[in-house]
């Protein structure tokens, strides 16, 4: 059995990632966040959210309910509107896309070490059956 040592562990963990930057998903991802960010009106939506939550508090600490309520109802308007726009359903696709394909790796190192455990603590069968 080959032992590495922690260096080479990250180093290749570095390739990793580099090749996992290098997949189309993550492209995709990239393009989308990066149209997301010059749509304007994707950024005036998120203004507007972002002055309503200023408000919001402002009203809750106030105790001011039925005003916080049309506030909160306003916001989620808002969220519903962006939501609805094609390019941020793309990018949500593309971003559970790539959470998808980082949480395989992650799923896949883990069950390949568990493994390892478990391999370990199996006894061998040539000196299990001595054992009989």
């Amino acid at each position: 059995m080959v032992k590495y040592t922690k260096e080479e562990i990250l180093k290749r963990t570095e390739e990793l990632a580099q090749m996992i930057q290098q997949t189309e998903e993550v492209d995709f991802y990239i393009r989308a966040e990066k149209q997301i960010n010059q749509n304007s009106k994707v950024n005036d939506r998120i203004a507007q959210i972002k002055k309503l939550q200023k408000q919001a508090v402002n009203l809750q600490h106030y105790g001011k309910i039925t005003a916080l309520k049309d506030t909160e109802a306003k916001i989620d308007a808002l969220q519903a509107e962006i939501d609805e726009l094609p390019i941020v359903a793309d990018f949500k696709e593309s971003q559970k896309i790539v959470n998808d394909m980082l949480q395989m790796v992650t799923k896949t190192i883990a069950n390949n070490v568990a493994d390892s455990f478990n391999e370990d603590k199996t006894p061998d069968k040539k000196q299990n059956n001595k054992l009989h």
